[in-house]
């Protein structure tokens, strides 16, 4: 019986120690971006993308606005983050008015040095990419992005030990902030995995519950990096979701894989390639009269980055191509679907 007290008391008086070591106010932080681009699709058809966030055809884009602000009172921190543009929109697609401008918002306390809790919504954990344009490499999206969860409203706990960092979170309803009424919750978990001093990284993700059409929803993600050296590295990223209770169920799943090439410290190429496998007409084959059986892309992105200062130039040439013909070409359905873009993102 002395052991759960004994547990609880070191625990709660290294929460008191820790608590009092700093009470100090930090200064408010703000950062953000600013990205614009213009994309061309050489089947001259808008709905061609099927990813997120660059849905244009011959047009020049005001992509995204970002404004960020921090702020810190000892374990106390703040952040808030607001977004205007096409991105913000896709991004918050379950709300409307200025509650979609709303990217982030969410209070995190550090009682103890190895644990961390957050309440708010955030971003999501699950994946390699980020909505963020400034995070990643490639412009465009990869179907694993775009077809998982873009963010979370509840709250999480992160603790690490040693190279591992665990998470356990509640959730409301992947992908809104404001869960309708009644609505049941979303539980979810990683495991990140990163020694020190080692060129290899994991990170086992999971989010399930039941969605507000009463769907059970499940998805499992491995994202794996490694360096090979200051030049070379690579990341592969791993997504299978479930959808409904019944055996067999109906499912979705993919891979991309990333290498990046780091030419010197204002120049990088990425080559992402992706295999995205829809044979339940859950995500992209949706249209099961069209698409019995439904099918599978391949996607091929190479994009470079020169970085001037606080710009990157993103010049981008992507070919997606389908096991049926889903894209349209002069009103007749067609397998692949080539596109160009180039976009500027400005960081502060």
């Amino acid at each position: 019986m002395k052991t759960p007290f004994l547990f609880f008391f070191y625990l709660s008086s290294a929460v008191a120690a820790y608590a009092q070591d700093s009470l100090k106010s930090s200064a408010p932080w703000i950062s953000g971006y600013a990205s614009v681009y213009y994309k061309y699709d050489f089947n001259k058809n808008v709905t061609d993308n099927k990813t997120s966030f660059t849905n244009s055809q011959n047009s020049f884009v005001p992509d995204m606005l970002s404004v960020k602000l921090q702020h810190a009172i000892g374990r106390i921190s703040f952040t808030g983050e607001i977004g205007f543009g096409k991105r913000a929109e896709e991004f918050s697609y379950n709300d409307k008015g200025l509650s979609a401008a709303i990217q982030q918002l969410f209070i995190t306390y550090t009682p103890i040095p190895w644990l961390k809790l957050t309440a708010g919504s955030f971003a999501t954990y699950i994946g390699y990419e980020s909505a963020e344009a400034n995070m990643n490499r490639n412009f465009s999206m990869s179907y694993l992005f775009s077809y998982g969860p873009f963010f979370h409203t509840g709250i999480k706990a992160e603790a690490t030990v040693g190279a591992s960092t665990f998470l356990l979170g509640i959730f409301d309803p992947t992908d809104y902030k404001y869960a309708p009424y009644h609505s049941k919750k979303y539980a979810g978990g990683q495991w990140a995995f990163s020694p020190k001093g080692s060129p290899f990284t994991s990170c086992l993700s999971y989010i399930g519950g039941t969605d507000t059409g009463g769907v059970r929803n499940d998805e499992a993600d491995l994202v794996v990096t490694y360096h090979f050296n200051k030049l070379l590295s690579m990341a592969d990223d791993i997504a299978y979701s479930r959808y409904g209770g019944s055996v067999p169920a109906s499912c979705w799943w993919g891979n991309v894989w990333y290498l990046n090439a780091d030419l010197s410290d204002a120049t990088g190429i990425t080559l992402r390639a992706e295999y995205f496998n829809d044979k339940d007409n859950l995500k992209v084959f949706t249209d099961k009269g069209k698409f019995p059986h439904g099918g599978s892309i391949w996607s091929f992105t190479l994009s470079c980055n020169y970085k001037i200062k606080s710009l990157a130039l993103i010049p981008e040439v992507r070919l997606d191509h389908a096991s049926n013909p889903l894209f349209t070409k002069g009103g007749s359905g067609i397998e692949s679907s080539p596109s160009v873009l180039i976009a500027a993102v400005y960081s502060f």
